[in-house]
């Protein structure tokens, strides 16, 4: 008999989030074994539990999901991450597969089409829905037109202080979320605002809203 395919999904949304672990919980195949709320959450309970597959949002606050699929998938290479989102635009998907993710579905997919992609990433496959394998295919056939990573050149920190900027954190707070000093907290965001060519935190705000990098409102 084939063990269950242990699962961790991260998703922001409570209600969501619940359907989510609702339907995989009907599954025999398919067993959740941690959830997390956020992107840092995501990356702590992965490393805790170990799970086989990932379920991950791509917006989220704290850490949004093109991070936390680099973080993931750098330490833990094994866990393969499936990508279930609202978002189907191009610059989006190419920057997360390129991330490390295995799967991408909208959220408007089947619960037969979620427990299939898992089943067939978790054997090593990949799966993409129409959406996503669409914009691939035309991405192999110009490949010189790659899709923009909407964060830029950030680094994980820097990225983590945008979300933390948007979230109407001050200095103060954000390098207390963190754990690091008030002067290192100032140095990120001011080489955040830097390489995003922003000004003030209305600025920062008006740019999440322009590439879709907004929590989602629970």
């Amino acid at each position: 008999m084939t063990a269950a395919v242990r699962i961790l999904v991260a998703d922001d949304h409570r209600i969501v989030r619940e359907g989510i672990v609702r339907i995989l919980d009907e599954s025999p195949d398919c067993k959740v074994v941690a959830e997390a709320a956020d992107g840092v959450e995501a990356v702590e309970r992965a490393l805790e539990v170990k799970p086989d597959v990932v379920v991950m949002d791509l917006t989220m606050p704290r850490l949004g999901g093109l991070d936390a699929v680099r973080r993931i998938h750098a330490q833990l290479p094994q866990v393969r991450i499936l990508i279930l989102t609202v978002h189907e635009d191009e610059e989006y998907i190419v920057p997360i597969i390129k991330a490390g993710a295995s799967g991408y579905l909208v959220k408007d997919s089947a619960s037969t089409e979620l427990t299939e992609a898992i089943a067939t990433i978790a054997a090593g496959g990949v799966c993409f829905g129409p959406q996503a394998t669409k914009i691939l295919a035309e991405q192999y056939q110009r490949p010189t037109q790659l899709a923009e990573d909407p964060y830029g050149n950030l680094t994980d920190r820097e990225r983590e202080v945008f979300h933390l900027v948007v979230e109407g954190k001050t200095n103060k707070q954000i390098a207390n979320v963190m754990g690091i000093a008030l002067k290192t907290a100032n140095n990120h965001r001011t080489n955040m605002m830097n390489k995003l060519d922003l000004h003030n935190t209305a600025d920062i705000v008006r740019y999440a809203a322009r590439k879709g990098l907004l929590p989602d409102a629970t």
